[in-house]
């Protein structure tokens, strides 16, 4: 779920062309298993698995957007020119975003979700798989929200949409400009989640991130946001003192 911002951070564009049109193929395929599975289910269990997976893609934008706009460095291998960098300088260029088309926005969690998607064919349904309905569908509806956050995130950004995502915008149905305008509010420490938002009050109400940064330094002595801040590693615990030796006269 990177923040496309520059041609080296992405995979190449045949990649993400080819990524988009798998995805959706494959979207398609699940989609059909969904409705062949679903005589032996309720509309309602099924509707929760959806909602389910949609949540759930909200919480996994939150946990990559907190990773990489928190720990790590622009100069980390492998991960500081694909990820760290391109969201740091989101928060330097906010419109950065808002100039890529649809490949180069949605290609890279197209290439993410096509494995999902593929595993999930292999799964049983049918009458000997009475849950495989609920099972499907949620990761299809987990693999849409994944594709959909880079976009909701770029729509939240642009000067202007057309009138039906303004519509789901104000619902609060996909991520809006004015929610996440707390995120780009120096220094960029809340409101992670980017496919609908719907999850960042609840987390930052029970100091979710927070938490999980202290257990992060207990155990690494890293600091969060250590390059931005220019902060040295957290102080090692000091030793006890040795027990005396109660044999010694």
């Amino acid at each position: 779920m990177s923040t496309p911002t520059s041609t080296q951070a992405r995979p190449s564009q045949w990649q993400e062309k080819l990524g988009v049109v798998l995805f959706f193929v494959l979207c398609a395929l699940l989609a059909r298993r969904v409705v062949q599975a679903a005589g032996s289910q309720t509309v309602v269990m099924i509707a929760v698995s959806g909602v389910l997976g949609f949540v759930t893609a909200d919480l996994v934008s939150g946990l990559v957007h907190w990773l990489f706009d928190t720990w790590f460095s622009r100069t980390t291998p492998v991960l500081g020119k694909t990820f760290v960098t391109p969201f740091r300088v989101h928060h330097e260029d906010p419109l950065d975003i808002t100039r890529h088309g649809f490949v180069a926005t949605n290609g890279h969690n197209c290439l993410v979700s096509v494995p999902v998607l593929a595993l999930a064919l292999l799964l049983p349904s049918g009458p000997e798989a009475p849950l495989a309905s609920s099972a499907l569908t949620f990761v299809l509806m987990l693999c849409l929200g994944v594709f959909g956050t880079n976009q909701f995130h770029k729509w939240s950004h642009a000067p202007h949409v057309s009138p039906v995502v303004a519509w789901l915008q104000a619902r609060g149905i996909i991520l809006g400009r004015e929610h996440h305008d707390v995120h780009h509010t120096a220094p960029h420490t809340r409101h992670y989640c980017i496919t609908t938002g719907w999850l960042n009050r609840p987390l930052e109400a029970i100091g979710f991130f927070g938490h999980l940064e202290t257990l992060i330094t207990a155990v690494t002595r890293q600091q969060p946001r250590a390059e931005e801040l220019n902060l040295p590693p957290a102080p090692a615990a000091p030793e006890s003192a040795p027990a005396p030796d109660l044999a010694t006269p």
